[in-house]
């Protein structure tokens, strides 16, 4: 599914990746997670082929960058992210439907034929996100909640083989939160759903049905493999740089800065 191999990415003179190696299967649904500028981000470009790692090889869906058609192969790939949201602000005329319809081509509007079969599809999309009462209700109406189900749906509209999401419930009060997070585990109950990769700073976002994680600081891997062997209160302080403390509740982790401990950083 992907295969990185020694992957460094250096901009600038700074080094925003270094030496990351780590294998995802099919079937398997990873969380990654690590503080703000530990390089998650970065690891989803060179993931999608939107950035092209210094050093080392990257393989994706069976085929290695270099030697692929990424536009091709990125109508596998669904991508729900702030900065996909930011985009379709310039479209917040267009419907729910029109909106999850543009996720057959992976476009932002509507440019390609469409089909009965496609728009039967969104439907049923809409549906199953419990959004079906936005189908003709323009974005600019939208909620945050609202308009983050409608993307979500829009990825599932392709044929998918991965979906990334990359801090989906920023911007999500607790409750919008919540219910994202179940619809989520709704649809990861499919047996037709994409393996996915949930990028995170927030480790209680991380879902029952996540099986395993990468824990990322400062550009470097601090742990990776299944979720229980990952998520303890030793790699959670490395990650955080502060003393955590970790417990689990309903199978979701959740922790605490030690403020016994102190603040000052590690």
């Amino acid at each position: 599914m992907i295969t990185l191999k020694n992957i460094n990415v250096t901009r600038e003179g700074n080094e925003i990746l270094k030496g990351v190696t780590w294998n995802a299967e099919k079937g398997q649904q990873w969380g990654i997670l690590g503080l703000n500028g530990s390089g998650k981000t970065t690891l989803l470009k060179v993931i999608t082929g939107n950035m092209w790692a210094t050093a080392g090889t990257v393989d994706v869906l069976g085929n290695q960058y270099g030697m692929v058609n990424l536009p091709e192969l990125r109508k596998s790939i669904g991508w729900v992210s702030a900065a996909l949201d930011q985009q379709f602000n310039r479209h917040d005329e267009e419907t729910a439907l029109e909106i999850v319809l543009s996720g057959k081509h992976a476009s932002i509007g509507l440019f390609e034929p469409i089909t009965a079969e496609d728009v039967d599809r969104a439907h049923e999309l809409l549906a199953k996100f419990n959004i079906s009462h936005l189908t003709n209700e323009p974005l600019k109406f939208f909620s945050q909640g609202e308009r983050k189900k409608v993307l979500l749906a829009r990825a599932w509209m392709s044929n998918l083989e991965l979906l990334i999401l990359d801090e989906p419930c920023s911007g999500l009060d607790l409750y919008a939160r919540e219910e994202f997070l179940d619809t989520l585990e709704v649809m990861k109950t499919d047996e037709n759903a994409p393996t996915l990769l949930y990028v995170t700073h927030h480790l209680e976002e991380i879902i029952p049905s996540i099986s395993h994680m990468l824990l990322l600081h400062d550009g470097e891997i601090v742990a990776a493999g299944p979720k229980k062997d990952v998520i303890t209160e030793e790699n959670l302080t490395k990650t955080f740089q502060v003393p955590v403390s970790l417990s689990w509740h309903e199978e979701r982790p959740w922790i605490r800065v030690k403020k016994e401990a102190g603040l000052n950083k590690i």
